[in-house]
C-alpha cells in the first residue's frame, strides 16, 4: 500500500493538505533535529499534543514554542491521555526503554491505542515491540523515514511501515502530515527491513560520489563543471544533487551524522548475518565511517567520505 504526494514540491505542506486530518490527542517522543519538526507539523494539522524528550529542557523548549500544547517527564505521563503515540528516538534500547520500562507507554496507553515508532532500529525489535503491544491489545507499527532533517522540516519524509493493515489505515493519515510518500511494506519489521535497504544504498552512492569528487580534483578537473555535466546523465541521484557543493566546499555540517550512519549500517550488517547473506561494499563503507570517527568527524554528516579521501591525497 503506497501514498504519494507532492513528489515534485520542495516546498512545506500547505495549509489546506496539512488540515485534512481530524484533530487528535496525540503523544510525541523525541524531539530532536527529526522529531521536533515532525512534531510541529502534526500541531499545524490540528492535533493536541503533549511531547517528552530524554533532555526535559528541549521539551520545555518545544512548549514555549507551541503555545497550547504540554509537556510531560515521562513517556507514561505523556501518553495518558493519547490515543497515538509516536517516537522518534536513537537506539533499540532506548525504544524498549520507551515502550516497555518503568514509565514507559504501556504503563498507560489504553486499549485499541497506537504506537508509531519513527526510529530506524532493528527488525528484531519492531517485531518485539509489535508483539508486547499486541498482548495489551495496543497496536504497534514500525516506521522508519528518509529525508533527514530537511525533509522533516519540509514535511517530504519517505516512510516505509511495518505492521497490520488496519494499524497502517489508522496511523496513516497522521503520517501523510510531514511525509511525501508512505508505503505499508508487510508486516511487523518490514519497514526497519526496508530502510535497512535505503542505508545500504546511501553509503554506496556517496563513497562514490566522494571518489569522484576527489579524483576530478586530483585530475585537475572543475569539479563543480563535472557535476553539472554528470548529474544530468545516468550518475545522477540525490546524494549528488543535493550534497555535492558543500562536499566541494569542505562543509559537512548538513545532514545525517556518521555516529548515526554507523549505528545504522551496524544494524544492516547484523541483519545481513542473520539472513545468511553478504554486504562487502557496505561493510567496506562502515569501516571508512569509522576511520572519518577516528579524525573526529562523528558528528560530520555522511558526506564527509570525501574529507577522509582528501586526508590521505595529502598524505601522498
Amino acid at each position: 500500500m503506497l501514498t504519494r504526494r507532492g513528489a515534485f514540491n520542495l516546498g512545506a505542506n500547505s495549509d489546506q493538505e496539512q488540515k485534512m486530518t481530524s484533530a487528535q490527542k496525540l503523544a510525541f517522543i523525541g524531539l530532536g533535529v527529526m522529531g521536533s519538526p515532525m512534531a510541529s507539523h502534526l500541531v499545524k494539522a490540528g492535533h493536541q499534543l503533549t511531547v517528552f524528550n530524554r533532555s526535559n529542557k528541549k521539551a520545555i523548549q518545544w512548549v514555549a514554542a507551541h503555545p497550547g500544547h504540554s509537556a510531560a517527564t515521562t513517556p507514561a505521563e505523556a501518553a495518558a491521555e493519547a490515543d497515538i503515540v509516536l517516537l522518534c528516538v536513537g537506539k533499540d534500547e532506548d525504544v524498549r526503554e520507551v515502550i516497555c520500562g518503568e514509565q514507559g507507554l504501556l504503563k498507560t496507553l489504553r486499549p485499541s491505542s497506537l504506537i508509531i515508532d519513527h526510529t530506524t532500529a532493528s527488525a528484531t525489535l519492531a517485531k518485539e515491540m509489535a508483539e508486547r503491544c499486541s498482548q495489551q491489545q495496543i497496536e504497534f507499527i514500525d516506521a522508519p523515514v528518509s529525508g533527514g532533517q530537511q525533509g522533516a522540516e519540509n514535511g517530504l519524509l519517505t516512510i516505509m511501515a511495518g505492521g497490520s493493515e488496519q494499524a497502517f489505515k489508522r496511523a496513516e493519515p497522521i503520517m501523510q502530515v510531514f511525509a511525501r510518500a508512505v508505503t505499508l511494506m508487510g508486516p511487523s519489521g518490514s519497514g526497519q527491513l526496508t530502510k535497512m535497504v535505503n542505508q545500504i544504498c546511501i553509503g554506496g552512492l556517496v563513497q562514490a560520489l566522494a571518489e569522484g569528487l576527489n579524483f576530478a580534483k586530483q585530475a585537475g578537473l572543475d569539479q563543480q563543471k563535472v557535476i553539472d555535466v554528470i548529474s544530468l546523465g545516468a550518475a545522477g541521484s540525490w546524494q549528488m544533487v543535493n550534497r555535492h557543493k558543500t562536499m566541494i566546499a569542505n562543509e559537512y555540517e548538513h545532514g545525517f551524522a556518521v555516529d548515526w550512519m554507523r549505528k545504522d549500517l551496524d544494524i544492516c550488517l547484523t541483519q545481513a548475518r542473520n539472513l545468511g547473506t553478504q554486504l562487502p561494499m557496505t561493510a567496506l563503507v562502515d569501516q571508512f565511517y569509522a576511520e572519518v570517527q577516528q579524525m573526529g568527524g562523528g558528528r560530520w554528516d555522511t558526506s564527509s567520505l570525501l574529507k577522509r579521501l582528501q586526508g590521505y591525497s595529502t598524505k601522498q
